[in-house]
């Protein structure tokens, strides 16, 4: 067993390291302050372990040591990623990325210090002049042609992290083989290895000529554009929460045909101390807060929100009790779908071959929308790289129409292989416009696609299992879980469990088994019983937490009741909790 004394030899070794000449004097002086500190915590926490390149690429806290994001932690990243592009791509005259960067501290930083390692390694770059949205990123990979980009975010954390996500050629988060195979050259790459002077020429920046075609795209996603002209005045309220969204969204809903977008001013600040929130996450209520009170002052139609890149939105809309409520983000991707095929249908231009793709743990609901109306669907694991795997494997063979998950992200067209509030933003507008031109809220729209379709509420619980101690007790629920699933739910029979850790859907009630469809394997359980529950229960795969997500089926027949029918459904839920001793 690993002492505390032991580790702390470890780490004064690894970061004396750091005091040698391939690191720069400011990162030296960073880590003699930390060894000179009488408490070695900061010290500990940023040098006992390597931050690792996952396969969504790296995350972490900024500052000095392995453990930190920083400019040699991101040039190994970087440098790996070359190495690992020159293999692949072997055979291309010029193998090209391109490169976009957020609101946080220090990610313009990052990303030139990415564009040199890539120019260093004969790469061509095309760096973006200034921060743009992670679905724009997405969409020049596609439009440029390139091998590979990458985006320095880290999403909705807190402001003290930031990341490096790595995408593939088609424009999507990178997938397996070539995530675990680029993690392999990336733990290969020393600071020494590190080519971090390229050739300055081979990197061409980016402006107001990507927005332009970008916008052009975004465009065509509006299906409905006379409904936004009758309602081109709907008052939106919007928040980019400090980021990326800041001119991107509004100008695309300008492109739409909407002309009365209402701003946070104190909102608008770009700023990676995020001044006026405590998270930038629009899934949290706190983040909209002011979005919010400024909707209530102008009474206004709407509220949308992003997070700092601009990939994750938020809804608030007004309740029947004239009370503005944040959509989840099963509701919200419900509301996408319906629509979306729901005008398709109405305008013949659902041909039978099209499609729409959810992740597992969003509500079924959208897929009854989907085979009610003949459309095909497919479920995926977590993360929009999935959905983007199944559009790259139907290419050219079906229509893309629609797919998103319930962690507030949709994306609404296959021009952005990732989630992409810009569009949806727009799109969501011109949906409340819709509503609007139908007489009625998109609150009540939402109600009445309850009404069409069958009730549905959605939980989530984390259990927090800390330490080793901690991680072993979840791998042990997991286990129990498998070899012993509960019987009866909220007082219905277990009807059917899928284990996608081997891809086996089991009938609990006639013993059948069935291969379920993925290509790869995810430590998830799912169970359904007889009265149309869901519940999905899957470790978390970056904190110490189990995560339990709750779907409860049920009947609104009347508007009028959907507050009594919601809390029948969350007092069933909060039974479920107590029966699972969560």
């Amino acid at each position: 067993m690993t002492t505390n004394q032991e580790v702390l030899i470890d780490v004064k070794l690894k970061a004396a390291e750091w005091l040698t000449e391939v690191y720069d004097e400011a990162t030296q002086a960073e880590v003699r302050r930390m060894l000179g500190n009488e408490d070695p915590t900061e010290l500990i926490d940023s040098f006992y372990r390597d931050l690792e390149f996952g396969t969504g690429g790296l995350r972490g806290i900024m500052g000095a040591g392995t453990n930190r994001m920083n400019i040699y932690t991101v040039g190994a990243a970087t440098q790996g990623l070359s190495n690992y592009l020159k293999k692949v791509f072997a055979d291309l005259p010029e193998i090209k990325v391109a490169i976009a960067y957020d609101c946080r501290n220090n990610s313009r930083l990052f990303s030139e210090t990415s564009a040199e390692v890539f120019a260093g390694n004969g790469i061509r770059v095309y760096l973006f002049e200034d921060l743009r949205p992670t679905p724009e990123l997405s969409f020049a990979i596609r439009e440029l042609g390139c091998q590979s980009g990458i985006i320095l975010t880290a999403s909705h954390n807190p402001k003290e992290y930031n990341g490096y996500k790595a995408y593939w050629d088609d424009g999507s988060q990178i997938v397996s083989p070539h995530d675990e195979n680029i993690i392999v050259e990336v733990s290969k790459v020393k600071a020494a290895d590190i080519k971090f002077n390229g050739d300055k020429n081979l990197i061409t920046i980016l402006g107001g000529e990507m927005d332009y075609l970008f916008l052009e795209k975004v465009k065509t996603v509006s299906i409905s554009p006379e409904v936004v002209q009758r309602q081109k005045d709907l008052k939106i309220v919007y928040t980019p929460i400090h980021g990326t969204g800041v001119r991107m969204i509004p100008a695309a809903l300008r492109a739409f045909g909407f002309t009365n977008i209402i701003n946070v001013p104190e909102q608008d600040v770009v700023s990676g101390e995020f001044p006026t929130v405590i998270s930038p996450n629009p899934e949290e209520t706190a983040a909209l807060e002011m979005a919010i009170a400024k909707a209530v002052e102008v009474d206004a139609d709407v509220v949308l929100a992003s997070d700092p890149d601009a990939d994750r939105l938020g809804v608030a809309v007004k309740n029947d009790k004239g009370k503005f409520v944040i959509l989840n983000g099963n509701q919200t991707c419900l509301v996408f779908i319906y629509y979306i095929i729901r005008k398709r249908k109405e305008s013949g231009k659902l041909k039978g071959n099209e499609f729409v793709v959810k992740t597992i743990v969003t509500t079924e609901l959208i897929a009854e929308i989907a085979q009610r109306n003949k459309v095909d669907f497919y479920d995926v694991f977590t993360g929009f790289k999935y959905i983007a795997e199944v559009i790259r494997d139907l290419e050219g063979q079906k229509v893309y129409i629609g797919g998103g998950e319930e962690s507030f992200g949709f994306m609404p067209a296959d021009f952005v292989r990732d989630k992409d509030a810009v569009s949806s933003c727009a799109l969501m507008a011109e949906i409340v416009a819709w509503a609007k031109d139908e007489g009625k809220s998109l609150y009540e729209m939402l109600l009445d696609i309850y009404m069409e379709y069958g009730f549905s509420r959605e939980k989530m619980k984390y259990v927090v299992r800390k330490g080793k101690s901690g991680a072993e007790e979840i791998e042990q629920m997991m286990i129990t879980f498998r070899s012993n699933p509960p019987k009866i739910l909220g007082g219905s029979k277990l009807k059917l469990v899928k284990d996608y850790e081997v891809n086996i859907a089991k009938n609990i009630l006639t013993g059948e088994e069935t291969t379920i469809d993925q290509k790869t394997t995810s430590n998830v359980l799912q169970f359904f019983t007889e009265d149309g529950t869901k519940i999905s229960v899957r470790p978390s795969g970056t904190e110490p937490k189990i995560k339990f997500y709750f779907e409860v089926a049920g009947n609104l027949t009347n508007r009028a009741d959907y507050d009594a029918v919601e809390k029948q459904a969350d007092e069933k839920i909060d039974a479920m909790m107590k029966e699972l001793d969560l």
